[in-house]
Formats: structure tokens, sequence, C-alpha cells
């Protein structure tokens, strides 16, 4: 009997890793998605013959659906089931895909992307809820390291992936590639998975609450995203945010009094809930603009090709992924709170040593910030993650890890239309002129500058906020207690 149980035990704890392995499996798929297709545009443009404006529609498709629907997604795999909204986003992130391979205009492609955003909405949330409901919290920590080191893995490789297939292919590719990489996911999710749901009590769909979130997330993104390109005071830019503000305010006001809300408000009264969302917020405004800015830096001052220019973040990309696992199996034994501290300084710190490049600047300029931004990044998502999944009950994972990762993505919107708009007004000489190439490092310095000062910020708002204990101690207290 003894054998049995032990043998039991064994196969629970070898699921669990299988469960992890397939959820990130899914969430490299849907991460990659967001920076792979950068370089694959200008192929793009020649071969359906794209406009510059439908060109940007492209990515901004993918991104408004994704951060629009964020919430939303999470609510239904908490209401229908987490296993089968991951599985459902794969499919429907896996056709899309094929669609987008096979595109033969520029309007069918953004359809196509925008589907795309709807999957991997349905998809990223149900991944860290799958993880919270699968991993006992001493070992939640681990996981969630491994998760996001998997996340920013696919973030930072995805340029470099797009060179390979453009340069080496073509870049119908880019999402063909997808499709036998979904079809393994839901046959291994099928499998490993465990299904998981909120039980707590009574459920329902909160339909006013879904359409208003839904819509003032998109309103609020296409805002941030055509912002620079239509004039921060422009009547439709105005408008957007307006609309967003009405929407939003009336979320709120509508959970507040509903019976069975979309979203419960009182998560909001843990600060450390408060302060991990403020977090990766903050660290997503000031690291999508390196992502973004230091690649376009890399390419059209220093005349890197697409990758090269990908294969220049591998220093950071590999310090993610060794240490995120790491620093999360950390903050289960010490809290989070002083990790995130650290490693939002040390992210403050290397967007200060990008002030050091110039028009001629090597990849030795660069790599002593790549290093430092790869170590305060993988030391601040981990526990940033767990800290914010650790103040929301399990039933209620879904929707947590909805709200958090909305905050990541609209932070990465923001950031990029801060940065931006910095850049651009530094940035007045012709396109044919020399003076605008030291117009544009320029700019860049000073829009780094910016972001060094938000992240440290976030850091003093993770040092003031969050309060979470070390969950071995925690659960050996409460198993004391019994």
């Amino acid at each position: 009997m003894r054998a049995r149980v032990l043998d039991a035990l064994l196969a629970e704890k070898n699921r669990k890793w299988w469960t992890l392995a397939a959820v990130a499996f899914g969430l490299f798929m849907i991460m990659l998605d967001n920076t792979v297709v950068n370089v694959a545009l200008p192929s793009i443009e020649r071969d359906l013959h794209v406009s510059i404006s439908s060109l940007e529609w492209v990515v901004t498709a993918y991104a408004l659906t994704f951060a629009a629907l964020l919430i939303t997604g999470g609510k239904l795999g908490d209401l229908f089931g987490r296993r089968r909204l991951f599985i459902v986003g794969i499919a429907i992130f896996t056709l899309s895909s094929l669609a987008c391979g096979l595109a033969p205009s520029s309007g069918f492609l953004i359809g196509a992307r925008a589907v795309q955003g709807i999957g991997a909405a349905l998809m990223n949330p149900a991944s860290l809820s799958i993880i919270t409901a699968t991993f006992p919290p001493r070992e939640r920590g681990q996981a969630i390291g491994i998760w996001a080191g998997v996340s920013a893995m696919a973030l930072a490789i995805g340029p470099l992936i797009g060179g390979l297939i453009v340069d080496n292919i073509n870049w119908n590719w880019i999402f063909f590639i997808n499709v036998p990489v979904g079809v393994a996911g839901i046959v291994v999710s099928r499998l490993v998975i465990k299904e998981s749901r909120d039980t707590s009590h009574e459920q329902s769909i909160d339909l006013p609450g879904l359409i208003t979130s839904s819509a003032g997330l998109f309103a609020l993104t296409y805002g941030l995203i055509e912002g620079n390109r239509h004039g921060w005071t422009s009547p439709e830019i105005v408008g957007l945010f307006s609309a967003a503000a009405v929407l939003l305010v009336a979320f709120v006001l509508l959970e507040r009094y509903q019976r069975l809300p979309m979203l419960d408000l009182s998560l909001f009264r843990n600060g450390s809930f408060v302060g991990a969302n403020l977090v990766a917020m903050l660290v997503s405004l000031g690291m999508f603009g390196v992502f973004f800015f230091v690649s376009l830096y890399i390419q059209n001052i220093l005349g890197w090709t697409p990758t090269q220019a990908g294969a220049s973040f591998l220093p950071m990309t590999i310090l993610i992924i060794l240490i995120a696992p790491i620093a999360g199996r950390l903050s289960d034994r010490v809290g989070s709170r002083w990790l995130m501290g650290a490693g939002m300084t040390l992210v403050s710190i290397s967007l200060l040593l990008y002030q050091r490049v110039g028009l001629h600047s090597t990849f030795w300029t660069l790599l002593p910030a790549m290093l430092l931004g790869g170590i305060g990044m993988a030391m601040t998502m981990s526990p940033m993650t767990a800290a914010a999944m650790g103040s929301v009950p399990v039933d209620k994972a879904g929707v947590g890890s909805g709200v958090l990762n909305s905050f990541r993505q609209l932070g990465g919107s923001l950031g990029i239309a801060v940065m931006g708009a910095i850049l651009a007004s530094y940035v007045t000489a012709s396109s044919l002129s020399p003076l605008r190439a030291q117009q544009f490092v320029n700019g860049l310095h000073a829009a780094l500058l910016v972001a060094a000062g938000i992240t440290f910020a976030a850091a003093v708002l993770a040092v003031a906020l969050v309060r979470t204990r070390p969950q071995v101690v925690s659960e050996h207290i409460v198993e004391m207690a019994a």
C-alpha cells in the first residue's frame, strides 16, 4: 500500500511539471508573436504591396485585441474551465496563424492578426492561472519563474527568429511555424493538464462587465498606440481617451454593485496585489521601449542586419532564462518585496548605461546594459508575478492573471508611446540629413533616461507596497498549528 501511495505521489509530481511544460509551450508561441513580426514587415510590404499605415496595423491589430480581452479571457477561464479555454485559445491562435501565412492581401492579414490576438488573450491568463491551481504555494514561485523566463525569452529572441526565417525562407513561415507547434500543444494539454475553475459560489456571465472592460481597454490601448501618429491633442486621440475613461469608470461602478461581478474589486484592497500590478506596468513600460527603440537604433544607426539585431539581445535573454527560475525559488523562501526592489533598481541602472551609446558604438558598448538589464528583469518578473498571484484566491486565479497581464500589456504600449513621443521631439531633420542620426541618438538618450526614472520609482513602489511572506515558512506555520 505504501508503495502505491508513493508511486501516486511521484506521478502527481511529474504531472505538475508536464503541466508547466505544456502551458510554457503555448505561452512561448503567443509571446513570440509580439516581436517576431517586426523584422518581417519590409518583406510583407513588398510582397503584398502594403501601405505604411496598413503595415502598422499588422502589428497593432494583434496588440489591440490581445490587450483588450485579457481580463475577459481570465474570467471565462475561471467560469468555463481553464484547460478548456487554454485549448480553445491554442486552436484559435493556430488556425489564425495559418490564415496569416496564406494571406493574399493586407486586409486579410490584418484581420487574421486580430483573431490571433483573441486566441492569445484566452491562452495567456489561462496559462498563469493553471500554474497557480496546479502548484502548491511552496513551489509556485519556482514554477512562475520558469513561466516568466519563457515569456521574456520569447519576447527577446522574436527578432532573431524572425530575421533567420525571413533571411533564409520567407515571411509566411513566421506564421506557418505556429501550426505544428499549436497542434502539438493541443494534444499535450489534453493529456497532462487537469481541469480547474472557480467553484467558490454561483457563477454567471457578467455581460455588462465584459463589454465595458473590453471596450475601455481597446480604446485606451488604441489611443496609446496611435497617439504619436495623430497627435496627443487631436480629436481622435482625445476622443479615444475620453471614451476609455467613461467605459472604465462604468466598468468599476458596474462591478461594485453587481451581485456576481466579473472582477472582485476587493482584490485591489490588497497592497501586494496593487504593488505587483503597478510594477508589472512600469517594468513593461521601461523594457518594451528598450526592445523597440534599441532595436531600431541597432539597425538604422549602426547598420546591423535584422538577424544581428536579434542576436544582440541574446546575453539579456540567456540571463533571464537562467536567473528567473532561481529568483522564483528565492521568492518562495524570502518573499518578493526586496527581490523586486533590487531587480527594478538594476533595471534602472541598466537604462542609465545606454547613455554611453553613440553613432559608432559596438556590441561591447551595449553589453553591460544588456547584462544588467537581464539580471534586473529576471529578479523582478518572477517575484512580481508570484506576489500578484499569491495575493489572489486560487478560485480567482484567472481574473487575477488577466488583470496582471493587462497591466503588463498596457505598460508596454504606454512605454512605446511615451518614449516614441520623447524621441520624436528630438528628430527634426529630414530623413536624408546626417544630422538625423545624431538627433535620434540624443532622443534615445532622453527617452531611456526618463525610463530609468520610472523604473527606479517602481523599485520604491515594490518595497513600499508588496508585503508577501515566504511561502515555505507560512506553510510550516499552518502545519504546526494543525
